[in-house]
């Protein structure tokens, strides 16, 4: 069996329901397989959005509600997605406030590396002038990422997750 904080790519996700199935989910490393575990894709997505620091911490406010919400109803896979979108709200928000447009690596993603985070030997691009809105906004995020990060529920269920699927 892989290494417990590897995400399985291998599952068929459009078909598979990881609240009936919390024992097939790994947590992987950061944002991996974000937009593709279901039910909570589907659940959290529309809620996230960083365009301006007024959206951002809308945004960031409803998601981390339902990763407490998670919490609270011991589903730890939703609490950990929710934790996922936090943190892609930071991280592309960064992104943009780095590269106008949003665009990091040159060239487009291989084929064979769709829907994974990484460079995948592709040249990073310049980073331009710091775009502050897109900073602030993910300065709001970071805050509720750190806050996820910290929260005891939450690391505790981790790792019984960890302790329980392995």
């Amino acid at each position: 069996m892989a290494d417990m904080r590897e995400f399985d790519y291998d599952l068929d996700y459009k078909n598979l329901d990881l609240r009936a199935h919390p024992e097939l989910y790994r947590v992987g490393r950061g944002e991996q397989g974000v937009l593709l575990v279901e039910p909570y894709k589907s659940e959290i997505l529309p809620h996230w959005r960083f365009a301006t620091p007024d959206i951002a911490r809308e945004s960031s406010e409803t998601i981390y509600q339902m990763f407490l919400d998670y919490l609270a109803d011991d589903d730890f896979v939703g609490a950990d997605m929710a934790r996922k979108f936090i943190q892609m709200g930071y991280t592309r928000a960064r992104r943009y406030a780095n590269h106008k447009g949003g665009k990091k690596y040159k060239g487009p993603v291989p084929d064979d590396k769709k829907g994974q985070s990484g460079a995948h030997g592709r040249e990073e691009l310049p980073r331009q002038a710091e775009d502050p809105i897109k900073a602030e906004s993910a300065r709001i995020f970071k805050q509720k990422w750190d806050q996820c990060r910290e929260n005891e529920d939450y690391l505790r269920m981790k790792k019984e997750h960890r302790a329980r699927y392995s």
